[in-house]
């Protein structure tokens, strides 16, 4: 009887770590949507060196993540879901950029608002976007001397 009591006491121990390591995984991998926020979409020509989970920054502070990255069948272009904190009210000109941290850093999304005094709705597509900037491609231009004169 003692056993039995020890082996459930066990189990319901290795099962509450379980489901806390995959909620702490579905968090840090962007999967869930974050508590108080809505969701944008924009859609991209490259968004290199971005996955889910993501950074999406406002003047260099994190307001929020990249939730979904699909190819659009249509456009081929890459289409990207992401949150941003609620009571963030964005102007509907706002510019989405795939940014880097520098040479050796990693990717996020900058959002550049502009001046319109109307805001973006929950649900909305950004609708001015620059993608990634491969370091390759440039660097190849400029060994070329191609650097599009």
């Amino acid at each position: 009887m003692a056993e039995n009591t020890t082996e459930v006491i066990v189990g319901g121990v290795v099962l509450a770590a379980a489901a806390g390591f995959l909620i702490h995984l579905a968090s840090a991998a962007g999967i869930s949507r974050e508590a108080g926020s809505y969701e944008l979409t924009a859609s991209f020509r490259s968004v290199e060196g971005v996955t889910p989970g993501t950074d999406v920054r406002l003047g260099g502070v994190k307001v929020g993540t990249v939730t979904a990255l699909d190819l659009n069948p249509k456009t081929f272009r890459a289409d990207a879901r992401f949150t941003v904190r609620e009571g963030i009210d964005l102007p509907d000109d706002t510019s989405a950029v795939i940014a880097s941290e520098g040479l050796l850093g990693g990717n996020f999304l900058e959002l550049v608002p502009g001046g319109s005094p109307f805001n973006l709705e929950p649900g909305a597509e950004v609708e001015n976007t620059q993608g990634a900037v491969s370091l390759i491609t440039l660097l190849l231009k400029f060994v070329s001397g191609s650097g599009g004169q």
